[in-house]
């Protein structure tokens, strides 16, 4: 069953709790919370205070990646504003430091990711392969939507379900950047499971065909 992410930053965020509704009705099955820096990414983004807010309204899967510096600093503190599963990029510190972090998420009751960005190959992923729930693959250069989804990317996803079928079979696929009915199947073929998309679905008046193009594509 391949799932479906939309990605919040393509919503119109004055009324983030009736988009989230819409995409539930829609057929969505986990809403995507983009988290920026202005530092890991050249972009800020919402955090804490929003994420607290959308799950006292909402009882979708909360898919939480953090582009942000050293994530072990607020893990927790996510975990506690109600994310389902938090997201951590390997660049993002040191291998020991991004083990804490997803020990910590584990700890809290989460599920656990890591996201690799275009330019970190596959093998990066490989201290992390038992750890995690999911691993996100983007397949645009994080930080803006809009992008265009990146051919060689998907060599990685191969690699990537090829690893993870020895050790954590279960681990979910993701994909994130330019994903539409074109670029889904492809994805898809590599090896992803779930995808993210964010103008594809917020971006189009009829969400529930939106979300079916893409997922029957």
């Amino acid at each position: 069953m391949i799932k479906l992410a939309p990605s919040i930053l393509a919503a119109d965020l004055a009324h983030l709790a009736d988009e989230v509704e819409d995409i539930r009705r829609a057929g969505a099955d986990y809403v995507h919370f983009d988290v920026m820096d202005g530092v890991f990414v050249p972009n800020l983004s919402m955090g804490l205070p929003v994420l607290k807010s959308l799950r006292k309204c909402t009882d979708m899967f909360l898919d939480v990646h953090l582009m942000i510096e050293k994530p072990l600093r607020y893990v927790e503190h996510f975990c506690d504003a109600g994310a389902d599963l938090v997201n951590v990029h390997v660049e993002a510190d040191s291998v020991e430091n991004i083990r804490l972090a997803l020990e910590t998420i584990r700890a809290k009751g989460k599920k656990c990711g890591i996201t690799l960005k275009p330019g970190t190959p596959a093998e990066a992923a490989a201290p992390f392969l038992k750890l995690v729930d999911l691993i996100l693959v983007m397949t645009v250069e994080p930080g803006f939507g809009g992008q265009s989804f990146m051919m060689g990317m998907l060599e990685k996803l191969r690699s990537l379900r090829g690893m993870l079928e020895g050790v954590n079979p279960a681990c979910e696929l993701e994909v994130d950047g330019g994903i539409t009915p074109q670029t889904a199947p492809l994805a898809v073929g590599a090896g992803a499971n779930v995808l993210v998309a964010g103008s594809a679905v917020f971006g189009k008046a009829d969400r529930a065909k939106a979300i079916r193009d893409i997922r029957n594509s």
